[in-house]
């Protein structure tokens, strides 16, 4: 009889605790579709990828192949410009809705002409607040800008207010390593992305089409 009364009381518990779990899954469904309904605003989004693991800037182009797909116009601003093309400069050189610009310094960690940097910075910036005001542009994708911000080649005070001023539907994507708290702040989105582990460190050189 006791072995019987054990047995009922482990099966009340645990239907018990499915019945809770249920209960819990289903309430946190109602949650999540309210949410859903309750986001019913359209506008124009800044999203900054930040941190300093590997798939920033990867993060961005994969939203340029978003909105090309929807056939909207883009424009890529770069502030870091490697030695050699990557396989995203030779895709989207020859796609139609694509506007670019690209920093020619050749900006490095340990530049021998800081001068020369600040003024390919702004006048890479000087492009880039064209986009920023050009209500014909869709996404601008402002690429490792932050560096620009951290070495003080660029005013930050100027960049967020042209954040700011731009078309109301113009989405941006911004991104780098540390990023300032001002242009967090501005930011409707803001993803870190840490580095857990790297090839590079085994001797794995960068390789076309994951990091070329």
């Amino acid at each position: 009889m006791k072995k019987i009364f054990l047995i009922l009381l482990v099966f009340g518990v645990a239907s018990t605790a499915l019945l809770a779990a249920e209960k819990k899954s289903i309430t946190k469904k109602e949650f999540i579709d309210s949410r859903i309904e309750e986001a019913n605003i359209d506008k124009g989004i800044i999203v900054l990828l930040t941190g300093n693991g590997k798939g920033k800037s990867s993060s961005a182009m994969g939203m340029i192949c978003r909105a090309l797909g929807y056939n909207m116009k883009v424009a890529l601003v770069r502030f870091l410009k490697g030695e050699q093309d990557t396989g995203e400069d030779l895709f989207l050189d020859n796609q139609q809705n694509v506007v670019s610009s690209h920093m020619q310094s050749g900006f490095t960690w340990d530049t021998q002409d800081q001068d020369l940097d600040k003024q390919k910075a702004i006048e890479t910036w000087n492009e880039a607040e064209k986009f920023l005001a050009n209500s014909e542009i869709d996404l601008v994708v402002l690429d490792e800008i932050t560096y620009m911000i951290n070495y003080n080649y660029l005013d930050e005070k100027a960049i967020l207010k042209a954040l700011s001023n731009r078309p109301k539907d113009q989405h941006v994507v911004i991104t780098g390593r540390a990023a300032s708290e001002g242009i967090i702040k501005a930011s409707d989105t803001v993803s870190e992305v840490k580095d857990i582990k790297h090839a590079f460190r085994a001797n794995i050189r960068a390789q076309k089409g994951i990091d070329l």
